[in-house]
């Protein structure tokens, strides 16, 4: 089953061209084992276990869909896709998580692929009766992606207990579009597929909450590192997020660093320079 609606009417035309433009790294897909052959757009969809989010997965792709293993790892990765106005979506479905701190191997394959893959969009799927426990993971992801939504699911559940959420207000705090839903029932997935769309095709700039309470010392360590990874990787949306995994040690985004993974690759080939590497030198040297 393909999910065909009729194509949106644009409130405005996009500022500039690149806002057009996919912003996935096809190159780092490809090694992470999705294909965009064919394919406009990837979206990944993110969330806590027990969200409903393998059923928002399910009512979005149909029977369009397939599964298999990450490279290299035990965890399955499920995969679909469908189509909205003349443009074609690829779903990843990353597995279930509480955080992205790569505590584990399913929270590394999450963080991995919103941070390397560069989704398009990220779907991050809440839970609209246990919000608070949800946003931690939400929060986590807005530190990392600026184009994202939040897909309140289970709002049925929600009316049923009396739980009332104020759909807009959260929006205006977070930052993002947020779409209630109730996937069970369908409700609620064309405004997603719309959000989806705005966001995938610069209709809808976003504008995520980070939160910013550092102590003084860590204050100061990320006004000297976060310029420093800014120039070697310009463009980076992230840069103050990998400042504070480098801070906290974390060896899989040093190496990442070392590596040069981070960022556009096709753009950093041709922007990388002596300068840039040693850039890039002086950032690992002040976490040491």
């Amino acid at each position: 089953m393909t999910i065909q609606t009729k194509e949106p009417t644009l409130k405005s035309p996009p500022s500039s061209a690149c806002e057009t433009c996919p912003m996935h790294n096809a190159g780092h897909l490809m090694r992470l084992g999705v294909d965009m052959t064919d394919w406009d757009y990837v979206v990944a969809l993110a969330g806590n276990p027990n969200t409903g989010k393998s059923t928002v997965f399910n009512a979005l792709t149909g029977l369009r869909q397939h599964t298999g293993n990450w490279p290299g790892k035990t965890v399955t990765r499920a995969e679909g896709g469908y189509s909205y106005g003349d443009a074609r979506y690829k779903i990843v479905d990353l597995p279930g998580t509480y955080s992205l701190l790569s505590t584990s191997l399913d929270e590394e394959v999450a963080r991995d692929f919103i941070l390397f893959g560069q989704p398009d969009v990220t779907i991050i799927v809440v839970d609209a009766t246990r919000l608070e426990r949800n946003l931690n993971l939400a929060l986590q992801v807005l530190e990392i992606t600026d184009r994202a939504v939040i897909c309140l699911n289970l709002i049925d559940e929600a009316r049923r207990h009396k739980i009332t959420v104020d759909d807009r207000r959260l929006a205006r705090d977070l930052g993002v579009p947020v779409v209630p839903t109730a996937a069970r029932q369908e409700e609620g997935l064309p405004q997603l597929l719309k959000a989806v769309h705005d966001v995938a095709t610069g209709e809808t700039i976003c504008k995520p909450y980070r939160v910013k309470n550092e102590s003084p010392a860590i204050r100061h360590a990320m006004s000297t590192l976060v310029p420093q990874i800014e120039a070697a990787f310009p463009g980076l949306p992230n840069a103050r997020w990998v400042a504070m995994r480098l801070l906290d040690g974390d060896q899989r985004i040093v190496e990442a660093v070392r590596k040069g993974e981070l960022g556009d690759l096709e753009r950093q080939m041709d922007l990388v320079t002596p300068q840039n590497q040693r850039n890039s030198h002086i950032a690992l040297e002040v976490i040491q």
